[in-house]
């Protein structure tokens, strides 16, 4: 037996279709959702869900929650003197979800499919795939969230040719999907997304205002005290829904201390949240180069879209009521199990072709020409630009940047910046050309991306025909987007002093931000325009920087011109 699981950062659920449709399997309380809480007691005896979620409260230096965030991280969670990885402490609650199905269907469970975030990459696919295994399921396939929860609304079974956009809020990740369907092949053409923003996020809001107004130090607060102030501003968060006041109620330091804030407070205090959230969905639009009104259905996903003021907001920023048919917390389990179906081959389930798309983009280090010659390393080619679907296969040909070169590196990367340090190094490559002036010699570099989330790189020498090839199948590495930011905070350029003016400053980062918002046409656009300002910096020559600063300013608002 095949069923569907939705492994989710604040609460999980798994699924199973029979002969009418696709339905919620209920645990052990009899409930639809298990809460993605682990805890551990003094003889060792595991936890999961609503007795591990009390258990909090009590123990909270044995309980684990929000470890979906860190899934392919390394990261350990210590639950009293034993430590677990995401994985494993995931692998604890997809064992409780099998136990729950196999008493429901009366059959052992064997087999799965188990959905993710689609702005996962490749390294927390593959560690929730390991869960799986742990829990002793066969992971028939990793689905993405928003894919399943488009199958769930029945979008699949449409009979034209539809275009959506699917809006995921979950507990700890936010994506936004943009998929076509045409007959029965159902497309991702774009995703984007963060993967450190959800519902716990907002209830993070909560505490911080909490302790702000009544003038208290969260590291002054026991580990029960902070359990027991996240429950108090969870029910106070969901209680928004019925109320425009909340109350929030908590034991601190031998004293109770009564708060209560207003939605209008809570709301303006959240707006940094919501903005978060704009940004993705733009990025997603200009990928798939459609705009607002092409799209045919909006459709909500994930439990932290049932919040009134992220329903507000999605109101405003699309102009138009959603699709809120299904319940989110469902959708995307039941999804997943019409896929499982199909896996089945079941004859109710009308078989569909899922494809995806690369969710980063994958390139290599490269020497560019400066002026007067001068040859400045550590710039980023992209190959496989990000939202590609795949299977692909992309061909790039590189040259000897010096006289007599005789070995070229190829730097194999994964990220957005035009620097290649800023980027996610995945392997290298070194390939033996024949000695000749720069330029002369020059290797095709082949990237193969397959719907595995298997990256081929082969290099093969245009004069010799030698190649050189590398199978990158399971990296460790992991680039979280507080990584990248941190890396963006040290570019090179800030070193160059007249750079450090700060009228050039905002200029190129205002053009950094463009290049990694930007692909294809007019992300080679916005990087020829930076080259040629850099130049121009790089002279150090006053009179030549102030035309060059205005010149590039009017070009930047013609290039964001065309990403809108």
């Amino acid at each position: 037996m095949i069923i569907g699981i939705d492994l989710g950062t604040t609460n999980s659920l798994a699924a199973c279709y029979t002969e009418d449709g696709p339905v919620i399997i209920p645990n052990r309380l009899g409930k639809s959702l298990t809460p993605s809480v682990v805890s551990m007691d003094a003889d060792e005896q595991m936890y999961v869900g609503e007795s591990a979620k009390a258990r909090k409260l009590l123990y909270p230096q044995t309980t684990a929650d929000v470890f979906k965030r860190d899934m392919g991280s390394g990261k350990e969670f210590l639950l009293g003197s034993k430590s677990f990885t995401a994985e494993e402490l995931s692998s604890f609650v997809l064992r409780s979800l099998k136990a729950d199905a196999e008493e429901y269907l009366g059959e052992p469970v064997t087999e799965a499919v188990i959905s993710v975030p689609a702005y996962f990459n490749d390294v927390k696919r593959k560690a929730t795939k390991r869960a799986g295994e742990l829990a002793g399921l066969k992971v028939e396939r990793i689905i993405s969230e928003p894919t399943a929860a488009a199958i769930a609304y029945g979008l699949y079974q449409k009979n034209k040719n539809t275009r959506f956009l699917v809006f995921d809020l979950g507990g700890g990740t936010f994506d936004v999907s943009i998929l076509e369907l045409f007959e029965n092949i159902l497309e991702v053409r774009a995703v984007a997304g963060d993967n450190y923003l959800g519902g716990e996020d907002f209830t993070q809001v909560l505490i911080q205002m909490f302790l702000r107004d009544n003038q208290i130090k969260d590291e002054e607060l026991s580990e029960k005290e902070k359990a027991a102030l996240h429950t108090q501003a969870e029910l106070c968060k969901l209680g928004f829904g019925k109320s425009r006041t909340g109350i929030m109620s908590c034991k601190i330091h031998d004293q109770v201390v009564d708060y209560s804030i207003g939605l209008e407070d809570y709301e303006q205090a959240c707006q940094f949240l919501l903005e978060r959230i704009r940004k993705p969905v733009k990025r997603s639009l200009s990928d798939a180069n459609i705009r607002l009104s092409d799209i045919d259905e909006i459709v909500l996903v994930g439990g932290a879209t049932k919040l009134s003021i992220v329903r507000k907001f999605v109101g405003k920023l699309f102009g138009r009521m959603p699709n809120t048919s299904v319940n989110p917390d469902e959708a995307v389990a039941l999804g997943a199990a019409i896929q499982a179906a199909m896996k089945e081959r079941q004859a109710a389930v009308r078989e569909v072709i899922l494809t995806d798309v690369c969710p980063f983009t994958l390139g290599t280090e490269v020497v560019v020409e400066k002026e007067n010659n001068h040859m400045e390393s550590g710039h980023f080619c992209p190959i496989i630009e990000r939202n590609t679907v795949i299977p692909a296969s992309r061909t790039q040909r590189l040259y000897t940047a010096h006289d007599q070169q005789t070995r070229m590196r190829v730097n194999i990367l994964q990220g957005e910046s035009r620097f290649a340090k800023n980027n996610l190094t995945l392997g290298e490559i070194y390939i033996d050309v024949p000695a000749g002036p720069a330029g002369q010699e020059a290797v095709d570099v082949t990237y193969t991306y397959d719907i595995n989330s298997i990256l081929e790189v082969e290099v093969t020498a245009v004069s010799t025909g030698h190649k050189e090839k590398l199978l990158i199948k399971n990296q460790e590495n992991n680039m979280t987007d507080e990584e990248i930011q941190e890396r963006m905070e040290a570019l090179s350029y800030l070193k160059i002093i007249p750079r450090e003016q700060e009228a050039n400053k905002m200029l190129l980062m205002r053009g950094e931000k463009l290049y990694e918002e930007s692909v294809g046409d007019l992300r080679r656009k916005v990087e020829w325009c930076l080259r040629k300002f850099e130049s121009v910096l790089d002279t150090q020559d006053p009179s030549r920087i102030e035309a060059a600063r205005i010149e590039f300013g009017e070009e930047l608002d013609v290039l964001e011109q065309e990403l809108e």
